[in-house]
Formats: C-alpha cells, structure tokens, sequence
C-alpha cells in the first residue's frame, strides 16, 4: 500500500524508531496520527516534524486500557472518517534478568505493552480497515521474536506472540483488501531501556561493541518500503537477517550464539 495521502495511525510515536517512522511517513505525504503515553515527547515529534506538522495528529493514550485504544479510535474516525493503515511499534523491554529472577509484576507490564497493547490496536481498528479499498497493518516483532535471547525471554516470548498473530492475520485476511506485515528488528539504537522503565545498570544493549545497531532513521526507511511493498515480512538490519539464516539452519547452534553474545548483560 502506498502510504501517501492515507491515514496511518503509530503507536510509541513519541521517541526513537516510532517517531522516525511518523517522520518517514510525513515526508512521503501520508496523514499520521502518532500516539504515546508520553506526552513530552510526543511534542518533540510535532516539532521536529517542521512544515511537515500539518499533517500530523497527537494523542496520548495508554495502549493497555483496552477502553482508551476504542475511544481514541472514535476520535480518529470523527476527525479523518477513516484509517488506512496502522503500525503497532510501541514495546518495551523486561530487565536483564533471568525468568526465575523476573518479578510477576515485570512480567505482566511486558506481556500487557507489547502483546495486548498490539492486539486491542488490530482488534478496534480492523473492522474500520476492512471497510477501504486498501489497507495494511505492520506489527513490530523483533529478532528476540523468533530467537531466544537469555535475560529477555518474557520479552521474546511476547514477540513471538506478536510474530504468529500477524502471521495468523496475514493468513485469515488473505482474500481481503487488508495487507499485513511482521518486522524483526534486530539492534536499533532507541531509548528502549529508558522508554522501559530501567535503570541503568551497566553497559547497555546498543553499548556492546560486539553488537552492530541499526540507526532508527534506516530502520524506520525499511519499514516503510515493506509497508509500500506489501511485504510478509521484514528483516530489519544485518544482525536480523543473519540470525534469522543461522536460526532456519541450526536452532540450537543460534541460540548458543546469542547467549555468548548477551553473557555480558545477564545479571545473575
């Protein structure tokens, strides 16, 4: 679907890969309507935005209140009529720490941001997308998504989650007017740890010299060019698409390879 003068509604469109990819999208014409919990940086988007913040609607909402998500969806149709597609990019990280370390109270904040904050968006949205001529939802996975990284496993496990939904979409709406694409980002350098709630605590994730990360900038052009394409799927960075090959091809092997990687991380 091409992305000019459609209405596109970003979650976490406050900061890093989220506020790029309204950027992108503003600068190829498209209407966006970016919303975060975070209402500061959401005006930083608006600003860095410039001429091109005509075109760009803000709300702060909480993706987790099922309630708040239908309600910002009614303000959205009263204002534009219609929505044309959606990208579900807000998500947070758990703290590096093992599962058996990872508090009830971390585990659900996770599951309840990345996995039911992307499902109440596709749920109230969907009927709205099925009703024009074409339509697309992108669902923000990640490489975590379908590679298991020691000190974020709730997290992973919430990716997957998101990875098999849209995949699951994508087969149950294949005879609709309705696209769908799964992203695997692999390193992005985001706010992440800071948008997650987390002290810092060490190097970080984007400070490992062992790990190349991806600006936000040309992860947020990939995504984009798989919207306008159609994409099943985007691998997002080099990290992506070589683990992605190495993970097809040798599961166990992959996985011993991330965790020597993350050892220096993992607390505990």
């Amino acid at each position: 679907m091409k992305v000019q003068h459609k209405v596109i509604v970003v979650t976490g469109g406050g900061s890093g890969m989220g506020r790029e990819l309204v950027l992108r999208l503003l600068s190829k014409d498209a209407k966006v309507v970016a919303i975060d919990i975070n209402e500061s940086t959401l005006q930083e988007t608006l600003t860095l935005a410039g001429n091109k913040g005509n075109g760009l609607t803000t709300f702060v909402v909480d993706i987790t209140k099922k309630q708040s998500v239908e309600d910002l969806r009614d303000k959205i149709i009263a204002q534009f009529g219609f929505v044309d597609g959606i990208i579900n990019n807000a998500g947070i990280i758990q703290p590096f720490i093992k599962v058996n370390d990872l508090s009830y109270e971390a585990i659900d904040r996770v599951m309840q941001v990345n996995f039911y904050g992307t499902l109440y968006m596709t749920k109230t949205f969907l009927p709205n997308l099925l009703t024009r001529p074409e339509s697309h939802i992108v669902n923000i996975s990640s490489m975590g998504g379908f590679l298991p990284v020691p000190g974020q496993t709730i997290y992973g496990a919430t990716k997957a989650a998101v990875k098999l939904l849209t995949e699951g979409l994508n087969s149950e709406l294949a005879d609709t007017n309705v696209n769908v694409t799964v992203v695997f980002p692999g390193a992005v350098d985001t706010n992440i740890s800071k948008n997650s709630g987390l002290k810092a605590t060490g190097q970080s994730f984007t400070e490992n010299k062992s790990i190349k990360v991806l600006s936000p900038v040309k992860a947020a052009e990939m995504i984009i060019d798989g919207m306008e394409r159609n994409a099943y799927r985007v691998m997002v960075g080099a990290d992506s698409r070589l683990m992605d090959f190495m993970y097809r091809l040798n599961p166990k092997s992959a996985a011993g390879f991330i965790s020597k990687k993350m050892k220096s991380l993992l607390a505990g």
